[in-house]
Order: C-alpha cells, then sequence, then structure tokens
C-alpha cells in the first residue's frame, strides 16, 4: 500500500424500529415462525395499495437530525426494478432523486490526540428490506432454496456515506460511532446477527495524490463492524496487488467469505440505470410540515459525544473510560444507575465504580462491544442489579470490605446467587474488613516474627522485601485485614 491509498464509502442498512412494516400491517417481530407476518401488500398480490408508516418516517428524521443532515421537506418515492425471488413485487419501494435528508456528518477519533475526523454522510432514505433466502437447514445443505417474506416490507433505513473513510480502521470507527448514535436515538436495535444491521462498503485504490477514483468494487455479506474491516484489509491488497502486477480493476459485487477470510466474485455491478428507477404510482410525495420536525427534533436526546463530555466533567472520569462507559446507551444507562445510587459522590468512588463496571462488569461479557436486548440495561442488570453493584462500592470505599471481598461478593451474585443481598453473602462468608488496629498489629507482629529473611532485606533497603511482609500478614487475618492499615503497622513495627 505505500504507493497506493484507498478510498471507501459506506452504505448502512437499519430495520427501524417499529411494529409494524413500512406500507402494511404486519408484524415486524423477529424470529417468527416462517411466512406467518405477511400480507397481500407485502408478497406484491395484484390490485393493492401501500399505506405509508408515519412512525418509520418519524425515526427516519429523528436520526437526521442527530447526524446534522438537511431535511427535505418533500421527498419522493422511487420503485428499484430487479429480479430475484426474494423481491416478490419484482421492485422495491425506495427513494432515488429527493430522499427524506441529504448533506450529513458523523465524527470519529482514532488517536485521542488527534483531531476528529468527519465523515460525510450523502443520504438517508426510507425503503422496504427484501424477504431471506434459505440455502440450508441447520448444518444441512439444501439442493433448493427455501424463501421467508417475514421481513419484506420491513422499514429500512439507509445511509449513505461520501468516499471519506481512508482505511479499514475508519470504517470500523465509523460503524461503531454510528451505531452508538441510532441506540441512543431509540431508532434501532441495531442487532447485526438479527440482520438489522448491515453494511456494503465500495472500496477503490488509487495512486497516492492522485485525485481521480479508482474503479470500485461492493462488498457484501459482512455481518460483523469486525467482518467489515476485515473484508476490507482484504479487498484493499488484493487490487493492490493487481494493480502492481500489471493487472486492471473490474467494477463488480464481491462477497466476503469469513471461513476463508477472503473476498470472491458475486457480479459484475450494476449502474443505477439497471434499475430502471421510476417514481412511484402508487405513493404521492412525501411532505413534512414544520410541525412536526420542530416535534421530532425534540425528541433527540443526549447523543454519545455530549454525554461522553458530561462524564468526564460531572464524574471525573479520564476520556477513556468515559469513551467506553458512553458508547452504549445501555452501559451508560446503567453506570449512571448505580451512581445514583452510591453514597459518597466524590470523583473518586466514581472512577472505582466505572472500573467495576469496564473490567468486571464487561469482562463477563467477554467483550466490550455487547448490546443487551430490549433497548435498555436489562441484560447487564440481570447479571448484576445496577443497585447492587453500587452497595459492593459503597462497602469498598467506607472500607468495610476489602477490594478481594468484593470480587468475592460480585462472583457469587454474578454466579447466580440471585436470591441473596450482598449484604447477605457478606455476612455468610464473613467478608467484613478487620479495621481494629490491636487485631491489625497482632497479625502484623506474627509476620514480622515468622519472616526474618524479608525483615532484615527491608531494613537494608530494599522496600519491595514489605510486600513479602504484607502478604503474610493479610494471610494471617484471612485477607480480611485493611491493607493500608497493614502497611502502616508494618512499616511502623519496623522502624
Amino acid at each position: 500500500m505505500n504507493n497506493y491509498e484507498a478510498v471507501i464509502g459506506l452504505e448502512v442498512h437499519t430495520h427501524l424500529k417499529t411494529s409494524s412494516k413500512a406500507f402494511c400491517s404486519c408484524s415486524t417481530e423477529f424470529a417468527s415462525p416462517p411466512n406467518t407476518n405477511i400480507c397481500p401488500v407485502c408478497t406484491g398480490q395484484p390490485g393493492v395499495l401501500p399505506v405509508l408508516n408515519g412512525r418509520a418516517v418519524e425515526l427516519i428524521a429523528r436520526s437526521a437530525f442527530a447526524l446534522g443532515c438537511r431535511i427535505n421537506k418533500k421527498s419522493i418515492f422511487a420503485r428499484k426494478h430487479y429480479f430475484y425471488p426474494d423481491l416478490p413485487k419484482n421492485f422495491q419501494i425506495s427513494q432515488y432523486e429527493l430522499p427524506v435528508a441529504e448533506d450529513g456528518f458523523l465524527e470519529i477519533k482514532s488517536d485521542e490526540k488527534a483531531p476528529p475526523k468527519k465523515i460525510r454522510i450523502k443520504r438517508i432514505h426510507l425503503e422496504e428490506d427484501t424477504g431471506k433466502l434459505l440455502h440450508a437447514v441447520g448444518s444441512r445443505e439444501l439442493d433448493h432454496t427455501l424463501v421467508d417474506y417475514n421481513r419484506a416490507g420491513i422499514p429500512l433505513m439507509e445511509i449513505v456515506t461520501e468516499p471519506d473513510i481512508a482505511s479499514p480502521e475508519e470504517a470500523w470507527l465509523y460503524l461503531n460511532a454510528l451505531k452508538s448514535v441510532l441506540e441512543y436515538c431509540e431508532v434501532s436495535d441495531c442487532n447485526m446477527e438479527e440482520g438489522k444491521f448491515r453494511c456494503d462498503a465500495n472500496v477503490s485504490i488509487r495512486p497516492v495524490g492522485q485525485t481521480a477514483l479508482g474503479v470500485k468494487t461492493e462488498l457484501k455479506n459482512m455481518n460483523t463492524t469486525k467482518g467489515v474491516r476485515d473484508a476490507l484489509g482484504y479487498e484493499i491488497k488484493r487490487q493492490t496487488e493487481v494493480l502492481s502486477s500489471g493487472g486492471l480493476i473490474f467494477q463488480e459485487t464481491r462477497l466476503w467469505d469469513t471461513a476463508a477470510q477472503e473476498t470472491r466474485l458475486m457480479r459484475a455491478k450494476e449502474e443505477a440505470n439497471d434499475y430502471r428507477y421510476f417514481p412511484e404510482p402508487d405513493l404521492p410525495p412525501l411532505e413534512l410540515s414544520e410541525e412536526f420536525l420542530t416535534m421530532v427534533a425534540k425528541q433527540v436526546a443526549e447523543l454519545p459525544s455530549a454525554k461522553r463530555g458530561r462524564f468526564v466533567s460531572e464524574y471525573g472520569l479520564s476520556d477513556y473510560d468515559a469513551g467506553i462507559l458512553t458508547a452504549q446507551k445501555t452501559l451508560a444507562d446503567y453506570f449512571e444507575a448505580a451512581a445514583r445510587a452510591l453514597a459518597d459522590k466524590k470523583p473518586e468512588t466514581y472512577k472505582l465504580l466505572a472500573n467495576w463496571v469496564i473490567n468486571e462488569l464487561l469482562g463477563r461479557f467477554n467483550a466490550r462491544d455487547v448490546i443487551p436486548k430490549g433497548g435498555n440495561f436489562s441484560q447487564y442488570d440481570d447479571l448484576i442489579q445496577s443497585a447492587s453493584l453500587a452497595e459492593i462500592v459503597n462497602l469498598i470505599s467506607s472500607n468495610a470490605i476489602s477490594g478481594k471481598a468484593a470480587k468475592i461478593v460480585f462472583e457469587e451474585i454474578a454466579g447466580g446467587s440471585r436470591g441473596k443481598t450482598v449484604a447477605d453473602i457478606v455476612k455468610e462468608k464473613n467478608l467484613v474488613q478487620i479495621t481494629d488496629e490491636g487485631a491489625i498489629k497482632k497479625y502484623c507482629q506474627d509476620a514480622i516474627t515468622e519472616n526474618p529473611v524479608a525483615v532484615g532485606e527491608y531494613r537494608s533497603g530494599k522496600e519491595r522485601a514489605l510486600g513479602a511482609l504484607v502478604g503474610a500478614a493479610m494471610k494471617k487475618s484471612s485477607g480480611r485485614a485493611n491493607p493500608s492499615a497493614v502497611n502502616a503497622i508494618l512499616k511502623d513495627l519496623l522502624k
């Protein structure tokens, strides 16, 4: 890549959080039995007429406000024609020449020290999703294809960027930032496993310094943000090798093969005129009133960047910790619920709580990009309630229990002891921290008597030898002595 640079644009399709489809009243519920959420409208039966879902328009407008777009008060629906088994009407109702919104942006930051980079958003429009083709049942490959039309007609928001993305890492950052914004706005669940947040990528390369764009390739079949990053990395390398060896890049659509970790040809890329767009005759132009837009603008809640700044100023957290805690609205809500239950409202206590949320809570999920289902923090609360985690932090900050004992309590609750309270576990396991100075002094004196080598090393100037004596004293107290008191008393006795 030394002689070439990448140019990337992304097209994100996300299911809007509506209870009914874009142009009919069929349910959008996920995982319903095949072909049960269908009707003559979404299956394209003759003589039916579509009726626009007003809630879908509201959510599109909300997203547009959050992404700084210009909202067109008048937009037009179009028919996008192509022939494929998952499209029962043989056309898709979409928008082409005049979408709901245009000219927005989203900022990403790859380095805390670097200024944010603005990724321009070209357009946001509403369309309907297609059905789903099934080529296998479980692990069994079929010699035929099944079609489930439950997904056909679900309202889909497409967000298209300008070709402002310069690397797979920037694409990954943009997608995570976009998911976060849409989650905060409560316009979509953004669940990639359920196909509710999907991305196609257009990528080309060109010689460094050249302004003209190269021939682009469209990438599909990427079902995670990491998959998008990996597919782009592979494709950039492939195109570089082709051009470096004197070959040509052809405009085409390629699939990302997760198992093989490579892209492969799907079909020659279509141009817009291949879809034979024309205005949808059964839907009038969409006109948005000033009153409607004012109402929607008020729905846009605190966005991730603003919340991140507030976490720094209000709770005294670092930019790093605030970034992790606010990346998902679900996690930010959980943290704030726990913060409200803290007895001590000091920055050091908030920092302690943040450490427990980031290291212990998220550690149990084994990832920092887990998005609980349901649009709230219930999945985190199911592991350990925010009030219980706050109670643990309260006990640590008041020196009632040690950090080690706190982890025992956390593991008990997270491991399934849902019927027990924090207080029950502390009492049952005798975890209350020993703060009595006389008792701690006795542990320290015994540790000094039984460890003469460590005593000699410490008195000869080896500060690290104190750690062995602290460990010995803590062991005698079964880990319940206050570590700070143990340190102080040992130093006093060793003078």
